[in-house]
């Protein structure tokens, strides 16, 4: 056990060092919240949790995820992201043994500790808060639900461009072909990918992973058995 904590610690110093794609405002992160494909972020890194929490201390972010609720194209943008085969590596990620390495380093690290309970203890926080009744942009979002063009743009969302290309998107062969070779790519199952590589003869070079689109150019040239008329 005694070996095991230096390589915890270090688990932990990097985590709160390395905090990669982190958003800078409350728009930008109500974005990421709302996008299947990074969402799944701030839960896999104890850094970007402490993060997340952050955001979710400050009411800005809150109201920019209201005005994502009021705005069209942000449903068409979650449901394209749904439909995008990073969304399965999103979530595909946890299967990574350091992530859990990561929890467990910052578990026994009290500077973890220290800035959540830092965030809950901050008075800035809760003063932000009670002075949100007097916000401007949270009047503006109230009276933005009385004006009947939002709701006129909501009906008329089905029409949208965007909406109708991601109404469109399961009709795409290419989308099946890219959700194949994404659960077929042993990178999606992290570590664990390792065992879904062919065996290989020594002095053979390393077996690629199948490729779905090579599949469907042999199923392309496959002679099919005609089919009798009706009636015959």
């Amino acid at each position: 056990m005694k070996k095991m904590l230096p390589l915890f610690a270090a688990l932990a110093f990097t985590s709160f060092v390395q905090a990669a794609d982190t958003p800078t405002t409350p728009q930008a992160w109500a974005e990421k919240m709302t996008d299947p494909t990074r969402n799944a972020a701030a839960f896999k890194d104890p850094a970007a949790f402490t993060q997340f929490t952050g955001a979710l201390m400050n009411p800005a972010t809150s109201m920019a995820l209201m005005q994502q609720g009021m705005d069209p194209n942000a449903y068409a943008r979650l449901m394209s992201g749904m439909m995008n085969p990073a969304s399965m590596q999103n979530y595909m990620q946890f299967l990574d043994p350091a992530i859990s390495m990561k929890w467990l380093a910052a578990g026994m690290d009290p500077r973890f500790a220290t800035a959540l309970l830092g965030q809950g203890l901050n008075p800035t926080n809760y003063m932000n808060w009670l002075t949100l009744p007097t916000n401007p942009q949270l009047l503006g979002m109230g009276a933005q639900m009385l004006n009947p063009s939002m709701y006129t743009n909501m009906m008329a969302a089905p029409m949208n461009p965007a909406m109708m290309n991601a109404m469109m998107t399961p009709m795409n062969p290419n989308t099946y072909m890219s959700w194949m070779g994404t659960g077929m790519n042993p990178a999606t199952y992290a570590p664990w990918g390792n065992m879904m590589a062919m065996p290989t003869l020594p002095g053979q070079p390393m077996a690629l992973p199948i490729d779905p689109a090579a599949l469907m150019k042999l199923l392309s040239v496959m002679p099919m058995p005609a089919m009798p008329a009706p009636g015959k």
